[in-house]
Parts: structure tokens; sequence; C-alpha cells
């Protein structure tokens, strides 16, 4: 059931040339800190006049060291972050700013999210069931309430847990099965497009591999497009089809993922290849 409800998706936008996402010049700062009192608080550039796309179908890897703008560009694609300027294009409609994009604007539906922390991106005082029936409030879904909790069931064995995970607390689960239930809780909004910041990076190496696993089959199966973040090249080795370079805000480079593991041309990207062991 769950496939087919979720294949099932009224999609609003329509593919514009096969691009699913394009961001053109945006660019985020933020205030520091003053250092005197009455001082102007120093301009800090989260993204400097990033210009990107992501083709339809397709996973776009994102990766540099701490504070090179990954999860900035994260929420801005998201709509958790207003950009000081650009533009953004999702299935070739340009958006509106964050602030103007109503809850049932069709990018609050088709852009879902995975964070990065499995322990504090879920409620512990609801149980997952009722997590899992927010997106049927949200957006609409399905107002026949026994046929909402077959669908929860269904996408829940979907996932790799069990139709009786619904009735129990988000504490009560494994790190690697939280993160799952988040997976559900955002393919439930019938996406098109998924943001998985670090997804795995809190998880046992273990486990990672099954998660990396489980979002690479539900991206192939639901033709889902894809930013995935992530500090480890190794990861992103596995799960790219291309990859941009990140450093202080700016993009250093892009390139495929053949092009770039076969020999990156910036020097920044070579230093952060040499950082990751040797995949055999």
């Amino acid at each position: 059931m769950a496939r087919q409800w979720l294949l099932s998706r009224t999609d609003e936008m329509p593919d514009a040339a096969g691009i699913a996402l394009r961001l053109e010049k945006v660019r985020v700062t933020f205030n520091g800190k003053r250092r005197h009192i009455g001082e102007k608080p120093p301009e800090l550039v989260a993204l400097d006049d990033v210009s990107l796309r992501v083709d339809s179908g397709s996973i776009l890897g994102v990766v540099g060291e701490s504070g090179s703008g990954k999860s900035t560009l994260a929420k801005v694609v998201a709509g958790l972050q207003e950009p000081d300027r650009g533009s953004m294009y999702l299935f070739g409609q340009e958006l509106p700013s964050a602030r103007r994009r109503s809850r049932r604007h069709p990018s609050r539906r088709q852009v879902q999210m995975v964070f990065q922390d499995p322990y504090s991106s879920l409620n512990n005082r609801r149980t997952v069931g009722a997590i899992l029936r927010d997106p049927f409030e949200i957006f609409g879904f399905e107002p026949d309430q026994s046929r909402r909790e077959e669908i929860i069931a269904s996408v829940l064995t979907l996932v790799g847990l069990s139709p009786e995970s619904a009735a129990r607390y988000p504490h009560q689960f494994s790190g690697g099965e939280r993160q799952r239930i988040a997976v559900a809780r955002a393919l439930l909004c019938r996406p098109r497009f998924l943001i998985c910041d670090e997804p795995t990076s809190s998880l046992d190496v273990s486990i990672q591999a099954q998660v990396l696993n489980l979002l690479r089959d539900l991206q192939q199966e639901f033709a889902l497009s894809m930013i995935f973040i992530s500090h480890d090249l190794a990861v992103i080795r596995q799960m790219a089809d291309s990859i941009v370079v990140l450093k202080d805000g700016r993009m250093v480079e892009t390139a495929s993922n053949e092009s770039f593991f076969g020999g990156p041309a910036e020097h920044y990207s070579q230093e952060l290849l040499e950082l990751t062991p040797t995949i055999e």
C-alpha cells in the first residue's frame, strides 16, 4: 500500500528540463558578536553567491569542513533560512521568499528534510504514530482515519520497522531506528526532494551502512531528487552522483562523482580527499 500511495502524489510543480533545483547567487550573512559596546557587529558570511543545480532524480553531495556553510545551504533550500539575496527555482518555478511561503505552498510538502540528530528531531512526549500523523493533518491527506493508520503501518514496514512501532515512543528506539522513523515522517509528506543533513554522523558505523542503503533504495524507488550533506567523503562517494565542495561559504569545486574521486581540480578538494581513508 505504501508504495502505491507514495507514488500517486500530486505534483503541482512539473519538471523543467530535468532540473529539480537551481540556486542563483544565494548569499546569507549573520551578525557576529560585538567586541565593544556601541560597536557595529561584524558581518559573518555563511553563503557567498552560491549557484548550483540538482538534476531530477539525482543526488548532489555537499562537502566541506565545519563552518563551510553546508547546514545553512540546507536551511535555505528547506525554507528555514531567508537568504539576503539570490533566487531559488524548484522544478522550474521560482520560489517566493521563505517568509511568504505559507504552510500550504507546494514546496513545503515537496521539499522535506532528514536532520542530523535523531535524538532531538523527534518529540519524545508523542508516540511514533502521533508523529507520523502530522503530515496528514498538515497537508490534508486521506480524511479516512482507518486508511491513514494502514498507510502509516505500511510506511513503517517500508523503512524496516514493525507496524507495532506506532504505539511506542521515540526514546524506546535506538539511534538507527529513530532515524528510520524520521525518514518515514519525511516520506509521508510525499516529497519529490529530500535534504539529508549529516543523517548518519551520530550513528555507529554498522548502523550507518544500513541507513545509507535505505536512503539510496528509497531515492531510486520513488525517483527522489536529493541533497546529501556530509563531512565524510567515503559516505559521499557511496551516495552522490555529483559533488559540490564548500569552503567559508564559497563554492570551491563542483564535479561528477567519478571526476572528483578520480582527481579533484582544486587544492582544497585534494586536501579533503587526502584525509579520507582509502576505500577498498
